[in-house]
């Protein structure tokens, strides 16, 4: 399966299929979006209200990889299940850490 992320010159670009209002927050791997092509998918427990899952997903995605929530944001997707995210950095390092989590 390919991966969910490129690494690009300044960091990673991640596709995510985000759920809100789970039990509680997490990443659960990699699966398909509608359209087939590979996302990582993360549950939160916060509600699609006022970009609350939005905030908690950048959350999430800050304290598995390492990556400042300040150097997290969206490409595409803010309204919608199915979000692309730029994380700056060391892309490289950022991949390893979301294949090893």
């Amino acid at each position: 399966m390919t991966l969910p992320w490129r690494i690009v010159a300044d960091g990673l670009e991640l596709a995510v299929r985000l759920t809100p209002k789970a039990g509680r927050d997490r990443i659960d791997g990699v699966g398909l979006d509608p359209s087939g092509k590979p996302v990582l998918r993360v549950r939160v427990a916060a509600p699609p209200v006022d970009g609350a899952a939005n905030k908690a997903l950048v959350k999430l995605l800050a304290k598995t990889t390492g990556v400042a929530k300040s150097r997290i944001c969206f490409l595409s997707g803010e309204g919608g299940r199915v979000k692309r995210l730029a994380l700056s950095g060391d892309g490289k390092a950022i991949a390893a850490t979301l294949q090893s989590g």
